[in-house]
């Protein structure tokens, strides 16, 4: 199986999804053969002065960042994200492990077999908390959209 690796910050034509906090620059589509294994890198941007909660699951009273892709012809296999970095804030006793500035998320997909020929899209929600020095603000959804093409 041919495995292909997308570089979005390389896609000129790419739209950028974004919240508040938070952007997602998508490719502008990509091409995909059925029983094809892919990974594709979304590069997570987060607004200067923010950081967010890491995915590192023991973290006291902090939401952690995930990534989860629907069902569909792409099926999402495993989420990688990059090692967070330990900072001090004065709202934690402790060093937390946080994400800033560009974060390279990375998703394994494979092609069904039976995935209908023509374009979809592949719906991604990125569950993370935002916080800046003093505060932290509430859970949030960034909605991922990641449009391909069978052929």
């Amino acid at each position: 199986m041919a495995r292909l690796v997308l570089m979005l910050a390389c896609a000129p034509l790419s739209v950028a999804q974004s919240s508040q906090l938070l952007t997602a620059v998508p490719p502008a589509k990509i091409t995909v053969h059925r029983n094809e294994a892919l990974e594709v890198r979304v590069t997570v941007q987060v607004k200067n002065g923010y950081h967010i909660n890491s995915n590192k699951p023991n973290e006291d009273h902090l939401i952690p960042l995930r990534l989860k892709w629907e069902p569909g012809p792409l099926t999402a296999g495993e989420v990688v994200f990059p090692k967070p970095e330990e900072r001090n804030y004065s709202f934690s006793q402790k060093p937390v492990s946080v994400f800033t500035g560009d974060v390279q998320v990375t998703t394994s997909f494979k092609v069904d077999a039976a995935a209908p020929a023509g374009p979809g899209i592949a719906l991604g929600k990125l569950r993370y908390q935002a916080c800046s020095e003093d505060t932290c603000y509430r859970p949030a959804v960034l909605e991922i959209r990641l449009p391909y093409q069978v052929e």
